[in-house]
């Protein structure tokens, strides 16, 4: 089964626009959803909740939040609590990310991303 992603809210500008143009061309489709779309996950939660909210949903969180989500991260499973993965985004060219996060998605196992950070280009 493929992987699948929730995107920080603050990747709802650009990040989201190149996915969607992506997914309209009929390429390889990617399962991601957004921080912000969901009543259960609504703008402005802290990263805590977001963390929660895609442990729940199995879904690797991809985050630009390279100071704090780490943090929480930590914090989280600390508390005895899982996550399917974090993807930290470096600086680059959106389509390097995305094309990292189809790869990922049909190329790998969950396993591979539990519980860590793994910065893509």
């Amino acid at each position: 089964m493929p992987l699948k992603y929730v995107l920080d809210e603050h990747l709802r500008g650009l990040f989201w626009r190149y996915i969607q143009r992506r997914e309209a061309r009929g390429v390889v489709p990617i399962d991601v959803v957004r921080a912000g779309d969901f009543e259960d996950l609504a703008l402005g939660e802290p990263d805590s909740w977001l963390l929660v909210w895609a442990e729940r949903e199995n879904r690797i969180l991809v985050s630009r939040d390279q100071r704090t989500l780490p943090i929480h991260l930590a914090e989280h499973l600390k508390s005895g609590r899982h996550s399917p993965g974090v993807f930290l985004l470096r600086s680059g060219p959106v389509v390097r990310a995305v094309e990292f996060m189809v790869c990922a998605a049909y190329a790998s196992e969950e396993s591979e991303w539990a519980d860590r950070i793994t910065f893509i280009p």
